[in-house]
């Protein structure tokens, strides 16, 4: 891991080999991304939107679970957030001067249908093709995720009902047929286990429930279902052939060491940890020690694991941090976690442990267990300590994070494995869920008195990796 102070060093010997000029063909060939390959930005809508009563929107789980007293750090809600459903074309300008070419946002469920479904609200659908529209019209290709927490509060039980499952693919298709004439790629849902076991289970994000095992694990198989009847309405709706897809973050276990022992390992742990959902998805099953009775397994309607296990065009990874795993041969599972040190390097939320590697290991490990036919990075990022000091931010330490990262997928794309593009988590600086507005994951540092835009370090950065289409 490069340290600040080597990052400084490499400015300056960077400098003196003459590769920071901004021209390409400073950059060596081996530091390239393969042509064509996608470069953006994500968000969500909650996160940056604001706008929570205006134009038909009805109130999301999250609306009530950040007006919830105890909740949230600091009281902190989305009801401005980065107010971007209004400077969504300001947001666009973000990524143009970047050279984006991909952005992955997300819709607001409850813009569409208020009620979760029923009748379409058409100033909600409107909005969102006018972003799509001035997305296009500044040669930046739209990737829409269609859920990412903001579940209409108004669905009797939530994911605890099965029926919110055919809501879901009610609003999938829908919003298929609205946009499909312009956008080419659909994901599905972000990230189950976050919004299943994080909010039904631990109670830390929206609902904030803490429900026994059986329950949650039927509310994941409701979710898993949900996905898959939301590929298959977004095919039989759309206006055109589509890439459908989700973006998950599955627990990727990087071996200790990289030997062939670790690394099938690691391959075995991939299939176990992730049991409940990529697994399941990709394999259209569920593995069977999450069938045994001990393992408290959901009903399972005839026909759903065909339904959950629809092929997809392409996976996204949202990629973080590393799990370390070992070969463990004279145990059950055939490996075992390496426990994490104290002293193992972290951003500046606990969770968020530095292992660069994860993103080679996220890339190769998915690809030699499911074979999809296409990846795409679609969150990897860092809260940082960032300080606007007179005007900017030098935020350094998400550079190198950024770099490091990066530069295992770069090992990736070399190797050949299928992936076919990376979107920074985040644009800009947003409503970190209960945390708030304390965590800044942007690359844009937006003051939200002011809500100004202010391009970091990172951004320039991230501008010039873009033009070069290498790493710098």
């Amino acid at each position: 891991m490069i340290t600040r102070r080597a990052f400084g060093g490499l400015i300056g010997g960077g400098a003196a080999l003459g590769l920071f000029r901004g021209s390409a063909s400073a950059v060596p060939s081996d530091l390239s991304f393969p042509q064509g390959f996608r470069w953006g930005c994500s968000t969500a809508a909650y996160q940056i939107e604001g706008a929570v009563n205006e134009d038909g929107r009805g109130p999301s789980i999250w609306d009530i679970y950040s007006h919830t007293p105890g909740k949230v750090m600091n009281g902190d809600t989305g009801d401005v957030a980065c107010d971007s459903y209004r400077r969504y074309r300001e947001d666009t300008q973000l990524l143009k001067n970047l050279g984006a070419t991909a952005y992955r946002f997300s819709i607001a469920w409850p813009r569409i249908f208020p009620e979760g479904r029923g009748k379409p609200n058409p100033k909600g659908v409107d909005h969102y093709k006018r972003v799509v529209d001035n997305l296009l019209e500044n040669g930046i290709e739209p990737y829409v995720t269609l859920f990412h927490w903001d579940l209409p509060a108004a669905l009797p039980g939530g994911w605890q009902s099965r029926d919110t499952a055919h809501a879901f693919a009610d609003y999938a298709g829908y919003m298929a047929s609205q946009l499909s004439d312009r956008v080419g790629h659909f994901m599905t849902t972000n990230e189950f286990r976050s919004f299943v076991d994080s909010g039904y289970a631990y109670g830390i994000l929206a609902p904030g429930l803490r429900l026994p095992s059986a329950e949650v694990n039927q509310i994941r198989h409701h979710a898993l279902l949900a996905h898959g009847l939301g590929v298959q309405a977004i095919r039989a709706h759309a206006k055109r052939r589509v890439e459908v897809g989700l973006a998950e973050d599955p627990t990727i276990p990087v071996p200790a060491i990289g030997t062939e022992e670790h690394i099938a390992a690691a391959r075995t742990a991939l299939r176990k940890i992730n049991g409940p959902f990529l697994t399941a998805i990709m394999e259209g099953q569920y593995p069977e020690e999450r069938l045994a009775p001990e393992a408290q397994p959901p009903k399972i309607a005839a026909g759903d694991m065909a339904i959950i296990g629809s092929p997809l065009d392409f996976v996204g990874l949202n990629v973080y941090a590393p799990t370390y795993v070992r070969a463990a041969p004279n145990t059950s599972e055939g490996y075992e976690l390496v426990p994490r040190p104290r002293s193992f390097p972290t951003m500046l939320m606990p969770w968020l442990m530095v292992g660069p590697e994860v993103l080679y290991w996220a890339v190769r490990l998915v690809s030699e267990v499911w074979k999809p036919r296409a990846i795409f990075i679609t969150e990897n990022g860092c809260a940082a300590d960032d300080a606007l000091v007179e005007g900017q931010v030098n935020d350094t330490d998400r550079v190198t994070f950024l770099r490091n990262y990066i530069s295992n997928l770069r090992r990736a794309a070399a190797e050949g494995y299928p992936v076919r593009g990376y979107f920074a988590w985040s644009l800009l600086d947003n409503f970190e869920w209960a945390a708030g507005y304390t965590k800044r994951f942007g690359i844009h540092y937006t003051d939200y008195k002011t809500e100004q835009r202010i391009p970091k370090l990172s951004a320039a950065w991230y501008r010039e990796l873009i033009k070069r289409n290498a790493l710098v």
